[in-house]
């Protein structure tokens, strides 16, 4: 068994915010590679996320972020099951995360895929139909190319598809599931909105 130190436990404990005793095991069974347990770690906290995602979140906070000496604003509310998480600094930091990533990303037009509007949808396929039929291609191409495109709107638009400001490897549904992983309870990007200077509504 490989002999880990009590240090490589705590900076684990500082990098992914689990447990001492998780973040003990992830070590000894990654053979005391620091990188090689945040991986154990993140897929663990993801498998349990998965469990979590259905159950019920009440408790949260509405959070406002300011930004650009006041010229961009964003209100977001975001949920989990008890006000004990909502008041951690983890959760606040997911919070105001998620907000800066909404004052960043103009574009965004809601929280996931089910939050567009069915006619926008139809209209970009429209667009997208009528750009691939001019490519002479046959239509099973012309649908993939279409369907190709309309997953890249989506990293573009819906908020949780869409790649972290701060860290490009991750998607910002991969940041809410790595704090459900963590804090062990449900969290929900319910609503937010936009609001920029002179911007016409």
């Amino acid at each position: 068994m490989v002999d880990i130190a009590a240090a490589d436990v705590m900076k684990l404990r500082e990098r992914t915010g689990v447990g001492m005793m998780e973040c003990k095991k992830a070590l000894v069974e990654a053979g005391g590679d620091m990188e090689g347990a945040v991986k154990i770690l993140r897929e663990k906290g993801a498998a349990k996320a998965e469990k979590r995602m259905g159950r019920t979140t009440s408790e949260g906070v509405v959070h406002a972020y300011i930004h650009g000496g006041g010229r961009i604003g964003v209100l977001i509310e975001v949920n989990c099951e008890t006000d004990f998480v909502a008041r951690t600094d983890q959760f606040r930091t997911l919070v105001n995360d998620l907000a800066m990533q909404v004052a960043a990303n103009p574009q965004t037009r809601g929280v996931s895929r089910e939050d567009l509007p069915a006619d926008f949808i139809e209209s970009e396929k429209e667009i997208y139909r009528k750009q691939a039929e001019s490519s002479g291609k046959p239509a099973p191409v012309i649908e993939k190319m279409v369907e190709g495109r309309l997953e890249k709107l989506y990293t573009e638009v819906c908020l949780l598809d869409q790649l972290f400001i701060k860290d490009d490897k991750k998607k910002i549904s991969d940041l809410v599931k790595e704090l459900i992983g963590t804090c062990g309870e449900n969290i929900s990007v319910r609503r937010f909105v936009r609001f920029q200077l002179g911007e016409q509504v």
